[in-house]
């Protein structure tokens, strides 16, 4: 376990400052320049914490962090990664490179699973900025003040909301239209407020988002959950940070004020919870009574070691936190770089479940969060000869779906939902009936993938004009 030597104050880095870091010349000059160019495209953002605690330098550019947090060139293909470095190093044309960009980033898909589209609930025939509703008992809720992270992920499926493309990004700068939206709907049980990470937020900044949830009129609003990397990234915040005792605090008032309050850990590898820090955050949080569940995507390059999960939920379960869910990497952003067969992810999520006891086997997984819902693999079957995926909803836009099992011929080489074609025959998944409009709260039409557009590879919000 790394000792407790982590910077007492946040520094941050960028594309503009990286080469202030003394580990900077430590990286060789094709390393160097793969940050420079990869991040016009995808956000780039590290911290003092994460590359002196939890990247070892002896081991770049193959340790996890270090991928995690650090652009590569294989991130884009070879031809944009070309043309890309060219306008960067030796024309420096900002408008060519700006058209460039914006090429690259359309072609990856920047906002999957609907949720430009069919998530963004309307009150008179206007979208209410910086909300989602997905699922009838959940309502997403992006605060502005919280679009940013103490460090970015490199597969990261939010990675509009931080490079500039305010057209695609989800933001509120306060709480009102969430709260007439939420009176309104009754049946709504859970806000989740994301971003970004509202972590990133001092606390006097979050408790005015927060405290309007506690009112009277919305006791039905029973969870009131927080996503957020911070835990990982800069685990001060619950620690040492000049406000952490106050956040500390709020935490406890939301919880006598009768609600459960949930911190949805994004954890990524185990090490990032073997710093002494980290744990002291873990043990901090859990004792004002909110409850801390860790969740992540399986990401090729960074967490394929089954014993890392294992190491990770063993670990968080003994300071107090609950193992959630493992995430297939969604179809966005660099994913050709970071996806995994949906067999592969299935085989390192059993490996790891067998290594854990009861009490991490909380844990969900592997879950694809497509366009009808999170979709669990629960296993590989033989049914008349027939090898296939079996699998169900575990959250669905149409509640009727979860828990209905069904099954998928296997493909060793599927990625995701939308490569998947109907066992035993039949031309559609149950999900994909004309004829059902999905019952969603917001009456969003889920329009059929049809045999051909699957067998093409298309993504499934791509058809949906999410992309």
């Amino acid at each position: 376990m790394t000792t407790d030597t982590a910077p007492a104050r946040f520094k941050p880095y960028t594309r503009q400052t990286i080469s202030q870091a003394r580990q900077w010349q430590w990286m060789p000059a094709d390393l160097q320049e793969a940050v420079q160019v990869v991040s016009h495209v995808l956000p780039f953002r590290a911290n003092e914490y994460v590359m002196e605690q939890l990247i070892d330098w002896s081991n770049i550019p193959d340790d996890p962090i270090y991928r995690l947090v650090f652009p590569h060139r294989d991130m884009l293909h070879a031809g944009e990664y070309e043309t890309l470095r060219d306008l960067v190093l030796f024309k420096k044309d900002d408008a060519a490179i700006a058209k460039a960009v914006h090429a690259i980033r359309m072609r990856m898909n920047p906002h999957p699973a609907g949720q430009m589209t069919h998530n963004v609930p309307r009150v008179n025939d206007a979208p209410l900025k910086g909300l989602q509703h997905k699922y009838k008992e959940t309502v997403l809720f992006f605060p502005s003040s919280g679009q940013t992270c103490h460090a970015y992920c490199t597969f990261c499926f939010r990675w509009p909301q931080f490079v500039g493309m305010d057209d695609m990004k989800f933001d509120a700068r306060e709480t009102t239209e969430l709260v007439a939206y939420l009176k309104t709907h009754q049946d709504v049980t859970d806000v989740l407020i994301t971003g970004g990470d509202p972590l990133i937020m001092n606390t006097r900044s979050l408790t005015e988002f927060i405290e309007p949830l506690l009112a009277p009129e919305l006791a039905h609003i029973q969870n009131i959950r927080l996503g957020t990397k911070s835990v990982a990234y800069w685990p001060q915040r619950f620690v040492s940070d000049k406000d952490s005792d106050d956040l500390l605090r709020l935490f406890e008032r939301v919880v006598k004020a009768g609600k459960n309050l949930a911190i949805m850990g994004h954890y990524s590898h185990a090490v990032e919870l073997r710093n002494e820090m980290a744990q002291r955050a873990v043990k901090r949080i859990v004792s004002t009574g909110a409850t801390l569940r860790m969740q992540g995507p399986l990401i090729r390059h960074i967490n394929e070691d089954p014993r890392s999960w294992a190491e990770l939920w063993t670990t968080g379960v003994r300071l107090g936190a609950i193992p959630y869910y493992m995430f297939v990497e969604r179809d966005t952003g660099p994913s050709e770089y970071f996806s995994l067969p949906l067999a592969r992810a299935h085989e390192i999520f059993q490996a790891a479940y067998q290594m854990v006891s009861g009490l991490s086997r909380t844990v969900r997984g592997p879950s694809m969060s497509a366009f009808p819902g999170k979709v669990v693999i629960d296993g590989v079957v033989s049914i008349n000869g027939e090898k296939l995926f079996a699998l169900q909803f575990l959250q669905a836009r149409n509640p009727d779906w979860v828990r209905k099992p069904f099954f998928a011929r296997f493909d060793p080489d599927a990625t995701w939902l939308d490569h998947l074609v109907p066992a035993f025959g039949k031309q559609k998944f149950f999900f994909e009936s004309d004829e059902d409009d999905g019952h969603h709260p917001l009456a969003a039409k889920v329009i059929p993938i049809s045999v051909a557009q699957r067998a093409q590879g298309k993504s499934c919000d791509n058809a949906h004009t999410a992309a």
